[in-house]
């Protein structure tokens, strides 16, 4: 076997092993919204055409950079959420007086739909750090892979994380 074909085998396992840090993080009232995979390089190449377009249309340049950023990436994994509240009866902390009521907006999400999706996020970049392995979370690569329903039609939050290990970080001093 060749030493690339070794490290990117590598950062394969990272990847397989950050899923299931995310899916194993704690949930408000154990209820998982969360939908994931790994994006494999012609996924990768589909994202970063996407995130160019989106520059291009909005005019946003942060897309642009992470579009030619992320080609760098062996691997890339998605991690989004669906949105669904949690039933509270007492809640508020989204604006609305309860869950019931936040329903009527569909397209409002849950705070906790959010905050588990960020303790997945940080447990799976845990295991890459651990492996030391460079990533680095984008939510350029979130819209792209929405736009493009990778995950789903109803995962409409969705964060990016690509991945590397070369002599330098490539997620570090982007240009």
């Amino acid at each position: 076997m060749l030493y690339n074909n070794i490290i990117d085998d590598s950062i394969l396992n990272v990847a397989k092993l950050m899923l299931v840090a995310a899916k194993t993080a704690p949930k408000a009232r154990g209820r998982d919204n969360l939908v994931m995979t790994i994006a494999e390089k012609s996924d990768i190449v589909l994202l970063s055409k996407k995130m160019f377009e989106i520059s291009e249309n909005t005019g946003v340049d942060s897309f642009k950079r992470d579009a030619g950023n992320i080609l760098l990436s062996s691997y890339l994994v998605l991690i989004g959420t669906k949105i669904q509240t949690a039933g509270l009866l007492k809640c508020g902390m989204c604006g609305f007086a309860n869950c019931e009521e936040k329903n009527k907006y569909k397209n409002t999400p849950c705070v906790f739909n959010t905050g588990d999706l960020g303790i997945a996020i940080g447990s799976a970049i845990s295991i890459a750090m651990n492996h030391r392995v460079d990533n680095r979370i984008m939510y350029t690569v979130g819209q792209a892979a929405f736009e493009l329903k990778i995950l789903g039609l109803d995962v409409p939050i969705i964060y990016g994380i690509p991945l590397s290990a070369t002599a330098k970080n490539p997620f570090f001093d982007r240009k």
